[in-house]
């Protein structure tokens, strides 16, 4: 029985997770108890925890994880000061005179924002609030309507710069040291979070252009369920609606640039961009009239709720794997990985179903500090590209956030959404979209440039 303990202990914590335990709270207790049990039953060795102290310190000590708080400022006072709001008025007013341009308005809104904020559940309720109204007001189907705010609202896994690319970039970059240790590499090379910015920018573009030839397509072939708004509504026309356009869309574009642009062009390190984000988001509020002391007061504290959250969560995951390691789960792991028919393409293939079923009850931010750790060595040993492997996991969550019955994505805009909308509309709604994210992961897979090629222009690799 000892040697399934490892099982036994994930298993444990997806319970305590369902019973509505807080994660971070969830992975330590679990640990603990499963430490003390096994230490009593003598099948544990208590040393283990010995490792504690020195994996908090180098949390404390980690400079890449400076990077979230400011990323999470810049998003929550982009969020706070109406920016959503401006662009999708905007935006709207750009494409609504075409058959489908309402939704293609709220892609390339959900895009932006993806890129400023990086919180899946803030750019689908935020965009649910916004655009669900005003579609369905326009004529749009729920179907359509309510799938390309949840589609749109993932987006914030795959674009850079986001706090979960940040996170995902720290964590393989350890497993990408420890892989290669392992395998004899003692002086080994090193994989950044610039490295997996630059490799998931081409594949989340690809992933808009599928959105907006998706959309087009329903346009063109079902007029009805995507109708343009009149020309009579329409209030600007001309050199008036394209000064409001460059208005309101060139300062977050160059706040964007600046701080992805940075990060690539080797000019600072993520958390210097996160600074150039968070001050250049204090400036945008300013500019729009929206900084004021309680609303800064309120951003501050929302960065504080969501920063205590990911490093609380961060350090019950790092005693839950020290224990997960003392019952020998890694070794666990790597043996069930490695005598699988079929080699490096079965692992990776059983590796995505297990995150894929796990991303239904677990936040990205669990299976990045709790999963990642555990498998990424053992496939980076395996020969696999350590930048298109942090891609593919990003989309892969990504999909499974969207996935009915359970996807997170569909339970933040059913809040928010009208009583008319039901949930089965809602489930329908994302279900193309499934399709495209898979046929994307699917072409990633086959072609692993799309995530390679970028780095290696940018970083010379």
């Amino acid at each position: 029985m000892a040697e399934l303990a490892p099982l036994w202990m994930f298993f444990a914590v997806c319970l305590v997770l369902l019973a509505g335990y807080p994660v971070a709270f969830a992975l330590a207790g679990t640990a603990l108890a499963f430490a003390f049990i096994g230490e009593l039953s003598g099948v544990f060795d208590p040393s283990f925890l010995d490792a504690l102290p020195n994996r908090l310190y180098g949390i404390m000590t980690n400079q890449t994880l400076i990077a979230v708080p400011l990323f999470v400022f810049m998003g929550v006072m982009l969020e706070r000061s109406r920016v959503a709001e401006n662009l999708l008025d905007t935006m709207a007013a750009l494409f609504g005179p075409l058959r489908g341009g309402l939704g293609i308005s709220v892609t390339i809104v959900g895009m932006l924002l993806a890129a400023s904020t990086g919180i899946v559940g803030a750019t689908v309720v935020t965009m649910g609030l916004l655009s669900l109204p005003t579609m369905l007001k326009r004529g749009y189907s729920p179907e359509l309507a309510t799938g390309t705010i949840c589609a749109s609202g993932t987006l914030g896994q795959i674009i850079p710069p986001s706090i979960i690319l940040v996170l995902l970039g720290d964590v393989l970059s350890s497993a990408y040291q420890q892989a290669q240790l392992e395998m004899g590499i003692w002086s080994p090379d090193t994989v950044s979070v610039g490295d997996l910015f630059a490799g998931a920018l081409l594949p989340g573009l690809l992933l808009v252009g599928f959105y907006i030839l998706y959309l087009s397509g329903v346009a063109f072939f079902r007029p009805s369920a995507a109708p343009a708004i009149p020309a009579a509504e329409r209030t600007e026309r001309g050199l008036a609606l394209a000064l409001r356009a460059g208005k309101v869309l060139l300062p977050p574009l160059a706040l964007i640039l600046a701080v992805l642009g940075s990060i690539m062009a080797g000019a600072a390190t993520p958390t210097e961009a996160a600074s150039v984000g968070a001050v250049g988001a204090i400036l945008l509020a300013a500019t729009q009239g929206q900084l004021t002391l309680g609303k800064m007061t309120e951003v501050v504290r929302a960065t504080t709720q969501v920063t205590s959250m990911v490093f609380l969560i961060f350090i019950g995951a790092s005693l839950f794997s020290l224990v997960f390691r003392g019952y020998g789960g890694d070794e666990l792991v790597e043996g069930v990985l490695t005598d699988l028919p079929g080699g490096v393409f079965a692992a990776m293939f059983v590796v995505m179903l297990v995150m894929f079923l796990l991303g239904f009850i677990l936040d990205f931010i669990e299976i990045t500090f709790v999963v990642v750790p555990v498998v990424a060595p053992i496939l980076l040993a395996m020969g696999l590209d350590p930048v298109w492997l942090g891609v593919m996991i990003a989309i892969n969550l990504q999909t499974s956030f969207l996935t009915p019955p359970f996807g997170f994505a569909l339970f933040y805009l059913r809040g928010v959404a009208p009583a008319e909308v039901t949930t089965v509309q809602i489930y329908r709604g994302v279900a193309p979209f499934i399709v495209i994210q898979a046929a994307a992961l699917a072409a990633l897979a086959w072609w692993p440039e799309l995530a390679t090629w970028l780095p290696g222009v940018v970083y010379g690799e």
